[in-house]
């Protein structure tokens, strides 16, 4: 082989490893490492060799396959000492940068024993010695070793020394450091220290391959124990997202499954094993292995506890797995592996530190993470604790309290005679207490509680109290209406309300078992408005409740029941309003009732109506009047709200708030809707909503990671028949602009593309046109150039039909770069900038614009000059002649000129527009070889700017400091 050949070979080589390099963590990529290695062994240049070694190891480092590292780097370092020569100063410095991968490699094989990584720690000093580096790096590998094997103090010295030892080319990154360090302040029980230590990392002023990857997983702990749950929940999503697809991080990611086990996320930790089944076997890397199966123990113990543990789970390949099987196999792995490395090690230490880690406890009940996830088991009910006694209570105490609790109509009053009732088995009870035992058990039973009432009323009619027989009897009824049966209610109600009126007229009975009668007949009234809402309905209903109010207005007193009968009368007179359009007085009218059952005790009570008022205020355009409304309605219902209704109200003043720019107050009420949805199994409808309006207001805080995890869960759940077709496209357009940010172009416009396909069929083609634009731009920063220029095409087009002449010239503007950087597109690109340049000179050619529309249009004809004659300078072929260069400048030169003409026609408003085209002008006549031209340009800017040397903002420094360079060499030039 020719030398040139050779070096022809050695560069595709290079190439080959360098996309390589690009390619997915995994043993495909190892493979081809190898291969690669082969092909240089055939070369007969000993530094392809060397090169082709160093990218096995590499590749070898950074996947499950660690153990393979050890060979390559024997043969290098043997390659070293028999050449050194052969090696370049890039190789050199990398040979001693692996160094510290071989020692941190040796502690994670438990084969390889501890002698020989202390023997390896003595030649690697000796070594960085005699080239010259700082010990810092040795001090670091020392201490590794000590920590590993529980020698604390050796940990310490070590620890200390590396911290005083200067900072040289072998030191590891300034992230991987501060991640170390602040590991081993968290081991040593320091968590704020730790954090403190990580703080760069975690804010971005440091990072590398695998950081802040491994700082993430690693804070996750500490945050939880030092109650920094906002912070937790934020750093689980940000980082999953980064390890999720490498390979060699199963350390990291065996950190955020343990994280979602102490946090009450069970089944999103069983979410992220499925998703890394090969975790579970692959054995290249002991000791991350043994991190992931300590923490696989860890939560099928816990789903054990929870009554999960028959539950199938996800597993090792080969067989079903039950959590309570794979608990006692990931237990025992972890073990077998663990007393390896002590075997090794010659401590218990590593045995100690798994043990603790298994026998963990959650350290929050449950933390809401804001994605897709099914809870594992139901949510605790939160019950106000009962005073404490000394023994139970008898039954004459459980009656008591009972009839107390009903009497005042608190919330568990149902429970407290359904207690009653079981105290009272095979006791005889007199007929009161059996007629409120029935009646309790027929209100908890709804529309299946109508033989209960109606045993409740003979109890009571037993019981020597007629009005409150009639009062079960009407209540019977009410369950008929409730069924569906509101003919057969009127009817059965009919009876009971003519005789109570008797009774009550002649002092047979009192207020409160009237209007009791009056109350479910008003009820069953509404219940028929609600079926058919005719004048002659509403009137008759209008006249029941007005009836109630009529008999216990003013008479209520210190009894709550009247109270209550008061305010629900006065928020049914409120939905009678809004049904016939009064809707000022409907709000009125519900905002009264929520004040009387506050007013009364019975805040839980008004819950329902104030929700009721909000949904009324938002419609009357009364923002504050809503936000109020819904607040009251959570601090109202406390612990008493179901989970649908806490999911809904959250749901709303999210809307509501974040409408108001509070993104930061939205997002935590949108991350509990969807927290209290997935509670109460409506997590893919009320959640998937949820979830959509979190990942919109934390996109809107720039916190991308976190929101397009959120975004991503939501959309599964997200349908166009449960949720319309704008949500859908309106999360993947979110999520989009989320990919984009975080530079994961190719996914973006995806997300982008599937979001203008639904928008395609819709009447009005505005965001249709915006999602093709933004996936073209998408798909060019992915380098798929004609997938670009389609979709520029594409948009373009839309832009085109809808008369948006701005869409339409930057997506021109935008094919003709494209254009440039493809082989001979110099004459497209020149093309499609001139039909920029035509679509706005058109466009300023109609009258009927107005003069905003004609001031934006002039902006943007002057933009498309200045990027004009940017294309033109550019396109200047390297190897072209000089009368061809000289040309093709001069025609840059006419349009940067035309761009400051335009820019300066729009006066102040534009003036940053115009000086950078002013120096790009100046610039061009320099290259054409005339100073005086150009020096005039640059005399043009420091005059716009004025003399006020350094004012300004930071746009009119630059180009104060631009120009005055460029007249400076321009006048040097003259002289």
């Amino acid at each position: 082989m020719s030398s040139v050949d050779g070096n022809a070979a050695f560069d595709a080589l290079r190439r080959a490893m360098a996309e390589n390099a690009e390619e997915p963590e995994g043993p495909a990529r190892n493979a081809r490492a190898e291969q690669l290695l082969a092909e240089a062994e055939k070369l007969n240049i000993p530094l392809a060799v060397i090169e082709a070694l160093g990218h096995q190891l590499k590749v070898y480092n950074y996947s499950s396959e660690k153990a393979k590292m050890f060979v390559p780097f024997a043969r290098l370092l043997r390659l070293w000492d028999e050449h050194p020569e052969d090696f370049d100063e890039y190789e050199t410095h990398a040979l001693h940068w692996v160094f510290k991968w071989m020692t941190s490699g040796m502690l994670d094989q438990p084969h390889i024993p501890l002698a020989a990584m202390e023997k390896w720690l003595g030649e690697m000093e000796h070594r960085y010695r005699l080239a010259g580096h700082s010990e810092r790096a040795v001090r670091s590998a020392e201490y590794s070793v000590a920590a590993h094997v529980g020698d604390l103090e050796r940990a310490e010295r070590a620890y200390a020394a590396w911290l005083a030892a200067d900072r040289d080319a072998m030191a590891d990154c300034h992230a991987c450091e501060l991640h170390e360090q602040g590991w081993w302040q968290s081991q040593r029980g320091r968590d704020a220290e730790a954090l403190e230590l990580w703080a760069p990392v975690l804010a971005g002023e440091f990072s590398c391959a695998h950081e802040p990857h491994a700082v993430l997983a690693s804070s996750l702990k500490p945050l939880l124990r030092l109650g920094r749950l906002d912070e937790a929940r934020a750093n689980h999503l940000r980082g999953f997202r980064l390890v999720r697809s490498m390979e060699s991080m199963r350390g990291a990611y065996a950190d955020h499954v343990e994280f979602c086990a102490l946090s009450g996320n069970e089944a999103r930790a069983l979410e992220l094993l499925a998703e890394r089944p090969a975790y579970f076997t692959d054995d290249g890397h002991p000791r991350s292995r043994l991190d992931f199966t300590a923490v696989v123990a860890l939560l099928m113990d816990r789903l054990t506890v929870l009554g999960l543990g028959e539950r199938p789970v996800p597993g090792p390949a080969g067989r079903s797995w039950t959590a309570a099987a794979l608990a006692a196999h990931a237990r025992g792995e972890a073990l077998a592996l663990a007393a390896r490395f002590d075997e090794r090690n010659g401590t218990a230490h590593v045995g100690e530190q798994v043990r603790a880690r298994m026998a963990q406890r959650p350290l929050v009940e449950r933390l809401p993470l804001g994605v897709r996830a099914v809870r594992t088991v139901a949510a605790p009910v939160p019950v106000p604790a009962a005073p404490a006694t000394a023994e139970e209570p008898d039954l004459p105490a459980l009656v008591a309290e009972a009839r107390r609790l009903s009497d005042t109509l608190r919330p568990n009053a149902v429970e407290a005679w359904a207690a009653v009732a079981r105290a009272a088995e095979g006791v005889e009870l007199d007929p009161r207490d059996r007629a409120e035992i029935a009646d309790h058990e027929a209100m908890d039973r709804g529309p299946e509680g109508l033989e209960l009432f109606e045993r409740a009323a003979e109890l009571y009619a037993e019981a020597g109290d007629p009005g409150e027989a009639l009062a079960a009897h009407a209540r019977a009824a009410y369950v008929r209406a409730l069924a569906g049966g509101v003919d057969a209610a009127l009817a059965a109600v009919a009876g009971p309300y003519d005789e109570v009126l008797a009774l009550h007229s002649a002092d047979g009975t009192g207020v409160l078992q009237t209007a009791s009668v009056l109350m479910s007949r008003a009820r069953i009234l509404m219940r028929r408005v609600h079926e058919s809402d005719d004048e002659a309905c509403l009137s008759e209903a209008g006249s029941a409740v007005r009836e109630v109010l009529a008999l216990v207005e003013g008479r209520a007193g210190d009894d709550v029941r009247l109270a209550a009968r008061v305010a629900e009368a006065q928020a049914m007179l409120a939905e009678l309003a809004a049904r016939t359009g009064e809707l000022p007085a409907a709000a009125e009218l519900f905002s009264r009732a929520t004040t009387a059952f506050v007013d009364a005790g019975l805040p839980w009570f008004a819950v329902e109506y104030e929700a009721r008022l909000a949904g009324l205020l938002h419609h009357l355009g009364d923002l504050d009047g809503t936000e109020r409304a819904l607040r009251a309605a959570l601090e109202h219902g406390g612990s008493h709200l179901e989970p649908v209704g806490r999911a809904q109200l959250h749901l709303q003043l999210a809307e509501v708030v974040g409408g108001r720019g509070l993104a930061e107050e939205a997002a935590e009420h949108a991350l509990e809707a969807a927290h209290w949805a997935d509670e109460a199994g409506e997590g893919q409808t009320l959640g998937a909503l949820a979830r959509h309006q979190l990942g919109g207001f934390l996109l809107g805080l720039g916190r991308w990671a976190e929101a397009a995890e959120v975004l991503e869960s939501a959309l599964p759940d997200l349908s166009a028949e449960r949720h319309g077709e704008g949500a859908v496209v309106q999360t993947q357009w979110w999520l989009g602009d989320c990919l984009a940010e975080l530079g994961e172009h190719r996914e973006a416009a995806e997300r982008r593309l599937q979001a203008a396909e639904i928008a395609r069929h819709w009447p009005e083609q505005h965001d249709h046109a915006t999602l093709a634009h933004l996936a073209a731009e998408s798909l060019g920063a992915a380098g798929l150039p004609d997938e670009a220029d389609q979709a520029y095409a594409r948009a373009g087009a839309l832009w085109r039909e809808i008369g948006h002449v701005h869409g339409l010239v930057r997506s021109l503007r935008a094919r003709a770069w494209l254009a440039l950087r493809a082989r001979d597109g110099a004459d497209t690109a020149r093309q499609l900038m001139a039909d920029a340049v035509r679509a706005c000179e058109t466009a300023l050619g109609d009258a009927r614009a107005d003069e905003e529309a004609r001031q934006r249009l002039v902006g943007e004809l002057g933009h498309t000059h200045r990027q004009f004659g940017d294309l033109l300078a550019r396109a200047v072929p390297e190897d072209a002649e000089d009368d061809t260069i000289r040309a093709v400048l001069e025609e840059a030169l006419t349009q940067v000129v035309e761009a400051v003409v335009v820019f300066a026609s729009l006066g102040d408003g534009a003036l940053d527009a115009r000086t950078g085209a002013e120096l790009a002008a100046g610039r061009l006549a320099a290259d054409l070889g005339r100073p005086a031209e150009a020096a005039a340009r640059a005399r043009a800017v420091l005059d716009a700017y004025g003399n006020t040397d350094g004012a300004g903002d930071e746009v009119a420094q630059a180009r104060r400091t631009e120009a005055e360079q460029l007249l400076g060499l321009m006048e040097e030039q003259d002289s």
